[in-house]
């Protein structure tokens, strides 16, 4: 990985840690910040490091805009399966955005496309940890696997135990910080988690299922879209 990608890598994660010390510092003393606000706050930092790359080189408005359809794609996928509790393939979505695209486009999709699905599925002091573990996901994924040759079985098991695993813990702070506040004990965080194992469980494998199912001919029309209309990476 070469110095720039480094520095990139090291932008977004420092941005995520930012995030989810911000989200736990509105949770427990800013309680009355309306969570519109703090999704606003979590937008403006997913979007920094965004600019910050574009401003090193050319823009293209070609990259953004299959970005943004990823997003709407990805926001749709998760409203056709409305009825269907935690069998979501956003995170798969996601997770295949960053293996094309990268970490940083990764993490826009997950984090945008959260916020904007919620909504249809409503908002809550829950979106603000729902988008950034969810670009959390795709920064993870795209660090993993992108420019390299995914295997389906491994984006599959990465998947489950990205969506499993971190998307699981992350959200899960949201409803300790609003049920206990700043009188979190750790039979409360451990009831917690018990309580949406089986939740979690349900969204990891069925996004492991639709990439082991979708993700290789999803990528490969992609990766066709980038090279017939040039969306090239020139970092």
């Amino acid at each position: 990985m070469s110095k720039h990608k480094n520095n990139v890598a090291v932008l977004y994660s420092a941005s995520a840690a930012v995030i989810v010390v911000f989200l736990v510092v509105w949770r427990i003393f800013l309680k009355n910040v309306n969570y519109y606000i703090a999704s606003a706050v979590i937008l403006a930092l997913s979007m920094l490091p965004f600019f910050i790359r574009f401003e090193r080189r050319k823009a293209s408005a070609r990259e953004i805009t299959l970005t943004a359809t990823l997003i709407a794609l990805a926001v749709v996928s998760r409203a056709v399966f409305y009825l269907v509790p935690q069998v979501k393939p956003i995170a798969a979505v996601v997770i295949v955005s960053a293996v094309c695209l990268g970490p940083e486009s990764g993490y826009t999709v997950g984090a945008f496309s959260a916020f904007v699905s919620n909504f249809i599925f409503g908002q809550g002091p829950w979106t603000p940890f729902q988008m950034a573990a969810l670009g959390t996901v795709g920064l993870i994924s795209g660090l993993l696997f992108y420019k390299k040759e995914a295997k389906r079985i491994w984006l599959a098991v990465s998947g489950f135990l990205l969506t499993f695993v971190l998307y699981g813990m992350i959200v899960d702070i949201s409803t300790i910080l609003v049920m206990y506040g700043n009188r979190v004990t750790l039979g409360a965080i451990a009831s917690v988690y018990a309580a949406g194992a089986t939740f979690s469980l349900v969204f990891g494998i069925s996004t492991a299922l639709f990439l082991f199912l979708f993700a290789k001919p999803f990528i490969a029309k992609i990766t066709r879209v980038i090279e017939k209309y040039g969306i090239i990476k020139k970092d």
